[in-house]
């Protein structure tokens, strides 16, 4: 595999470089011990939103057991429906915190052991790039095989989310989150339709229910119909993603695509090699902006993309990533390309050369 197909490499740096830039711009706290397994611990308030999350999971749940025990139990005396409501919810719930408890607990991305996370790589150049040097390049270092912002940690991330414990969504939990956005996402859905459902009953047999089942079953189908509008919405952005083996931040970056351009020719423009955003003119960001709508690096067909996304070699292997998502297969590092990107990158190089000549 030539080094046009892989994704940016990962850069490392010395624990010198680690303990100078740590002491003043990390986010976590600079007074834990030096020792590799502390460097990076979180303070208290980084975990109020994960807290909050699990409130929001929990919170519908009384109200639920209250509208599912006097409507489907007491008021249409079918336990069998309601034995099914009540497991079906409580399947959805046992995933949901399955695969959030995987986000939080299991390392977000390929990050070598100490020490030698902290040795420096060679750059393009063949020359040694240590922290302050990756930090000071030109490229985006929030790039996929990069830096996270948040974390410092250099993993290919998907985005930072404050909301799972302040962590990186990295190649070994991406699984995991697409699953926990989607049994949320039933999860909130079931409960709106059942919600619905009752409380319409309850507007056409007001005398037959308790009089407070039906603010149960108006807040549960408004709880439930918005969680489903938000994150349901989310969920479905991540699994086109998944359908099209990207990023977020491949994404959402048109000009992500500049990194990987073949060589440009020696003569006939004023572009770097590759080109930077900068240089640019206004046809030649168009161009590059509608040429990522159909370019996609890494997209080797539907089923494939979600063997590799959600890690499964054998026929039926998904079926046991229905529990918490599963975890991407190879290093997070080198993925295997779509065959006929590098065709579309020549393209694409030769019209940003030929904008350039016309400038």
């Amino acid at each position: 595999m030539s080094p046009r197909d892989r994704r940016p490499p990962l850069v490392s740096f010395s624990s010198t470089e680690l303990e100078s830039f740590t002491s003043t711009t990390s986010p976590y706290d600079p007074k834990s011990p030096s020792d590799d397994s502390d460097a990076l611990k979180k303070r208290w308030y980084h975990y109020l939103p994960l807290c909050c999350t699990v409130f929001f999971i929990l919170a519908p749940h009384p109200s639920w057991l209250y509208v599912l025990v006097d409507f489907h139990l007491q008021t249409l005396n079918r336990p069998v429906l309601f034995i099914t409501h009540l497991s079906v919810s409580y399947l959805l719930t046992f995933l949901a915190f399955s695969s959030l408890i995987v986000l939080v607990a299991r390392d977000p991305g390929p990050v070598s052991v100490p020490p030698s996370r902290y040795e420096t790589t060679p750059n393009d150049d063949g020359e040694e790039m240590g922290l302050m040097d990756a930090l000071n390049d030109d490229d985006d270092f929030s790039a996929p095989g990069k830096w996270c912002r948040k974390c410092w940690l250099t993993i290919l991330v998907d985005h930072h989310c404050p909301w799972l414990g302040a962590k990186c969504i990295g190649h070994r939990t991406y699984p995991a989150f697409v699953h926990f956005l989607t049994c949320i996402s039933l999860l909130s859905l079931y409960i709106a339709v059942v919600s619905g459902n009752a409380l319409w009953y309850a507007f056409h047999n007001p005398l037959s229910i308790h009089e407070y089942t039906p603010i149960h079953e108006l807040a549960l189908t408004f709880m439930g119909a918005a969680f489903f509008i938000i994150i349901g919405s989310f969920a479905a952005y991540h699994i086109y993603l998944t359908f099209t083996n990207q990023t977020t931040i491949e994404n959402i970056t048109p000009f992500i695509l500049l990194r990987h351009l073949p060589p440009l020719p020696a003569t006939g423009h004023t572009l770097s090699d590759p080109p930077l955003e900068p240089e640019l003119s206004g046809p030649q960001r168009r161009l590059v902006k509608d040429a990522h709508q159909q370019i996609y690096l890494y997209d080797i067909g539907w089923r494939n993309n979600f063997s590799q996304v959600f890690g499964w070699n054998r026929p039926y292997g998904w079926v046991y990533r229905l529990w918490y998502g599963g975890a991407s297969k190879g290093d997070g590092k080198t993925f295997p390309r779509n065959p006929r990107s590098q065709e579309l990158l020549a393209r694409l190089a030769t019209e940003l050369v030929k904008l350039d000549a016309n400038r």
